[in-house]
């Protein structure tokens, strides 16, 4: 069994090869899916597996301490691993790093819901949010959408958001910071939002015509991070219809409200990456939600265990 560990595992990938493993993942059968979520306090502890039919296999085992960045000294707040087996014969092949892999899947999964979403002439992104998650997603929509050139950065605690301004120096944007959310929102054209929100920030109203949102935060059935009028006016994605339609508040509040239907979910990753489901027009709204399934995992522990082979065996 190889162990890779974070340092290793953002040696080996960048935001091209994570976007580009997630994107042929998609290419192929759907995988099997399975969560499991115990909360106390604040909390979570997370399993998440995914088996692809004649594929791989994947379990990853996380716990998510919000408060772990405000410890002296500072902890991560996502901690864990994850274990890649072999198809063929059950074997353990690599126990990869779980945090490195939760930051690029979800970063990879925004960036690849952006590249098949949002318009090609976006210029300004707008970043909701200055947590752990908020500099690898900056990072992954800037690899995709490199007409991007001036970021906003919203934080309620503002010198998070300046301190998140100064790692982002070598991107070459202009970069501004505020302690307005609405602001934020109504200048994206491009608009990722990752808090740790259970009622709604974004207001659907200050969406530009054309906007692409990014929802990525909640991930329990009480999460939710857009309002009402978001689903009105936008036109609904998800990543996976298994991992968001009944699992994620974000979904399943407005569904139970009769606010949005099942059928408003114009389509997943599955759909989009082969061209069936997408953007109709340069106006319209698209709204995606990030829901980071067990398989987005397994798909980017996979291209980590391939380019770590690559790199040993030359």
């Amino acid at each position: 069994m190889i162990a890779i560990d974070a340092e290793t595992v953002h040696g080996l990938m960048d935001w091209h090869r994570v976007v580009e493993a997630l994107r042929d993942g998609h290419r192929g059968p759907r995988p099997s899916i399975d969560d499991l979520l115990m909360r106390n306090e604040g909390s979570a502890f997370l399993i998440r597996a995914s088996w692809v039919p004649g594929g791989a296999v994947g379990l990853k085992a996380v716990t998510v301490f919000p408060g772990n960045p405000n410890r002296e000294p500072p902890l991560p707040a996502v901690q864990g691993q994850f274990l890649l087996f072999d198809g063929d014969t059950g074997a353990v092949t690599a126990a990869i790093d779980g945090a490195a892999i939760t930051a690029l899947k979800t970063a990879g999964d925004s960036a690849l819901g952006s590249d098949l979403l949002s318009r090609r002439d976006v210029e300004t992104l707008a970043m909701v949010g200055a947590g752990a998650m908020a500099e690898p997603l900056i990072r992954a929509h800037l690899s995709v959408r490199p007409s991007l050139r001036r970021i906003v950065i919203a934080n309620r605690t503002v010198g998070r958001a300046e301190a998140l301004k100064e790692r982002l120096a070598d991107t070459g944007c202009e970069i501004k910071t505020t302690a307005s959310i609405d602001t934020a929102v109504a200048a994206g054209d491009v608009v990722s939002v990752a808090t740790m929100t259970r009622e709604p920030i974004i207001r659907g109203e200050l969406l530009r015509p054309g906007a692409h949102l990014d929802l990525v935060g909640a991930y329990t059935p009480d999460m939710r991070e857009a309002d009402d009028e978001v689903f009105r006016r936008g036109r609904l994605f998800v990543d996976a219809r298994e991992t968001t339609v009944h699992e994620i508040g974000e979904l399943m509040i407005p569904l139970a409200a009769g606010v949005i239907s099942e059928d408003d979910i114009q389509g997943d990753l599955f759909e989009m990456v082969p061209g069936s489901a997408g953007r109709a027009s340069p106006e319209e709204v698209t709204v995606y939600k990030n829901g980071g399934g067990a398989h987005l995992d397994l798909m980017t522990a996979g291209a980590i265990h391939h380019a770590w082979l690559q790199q040993h065996t030359l």
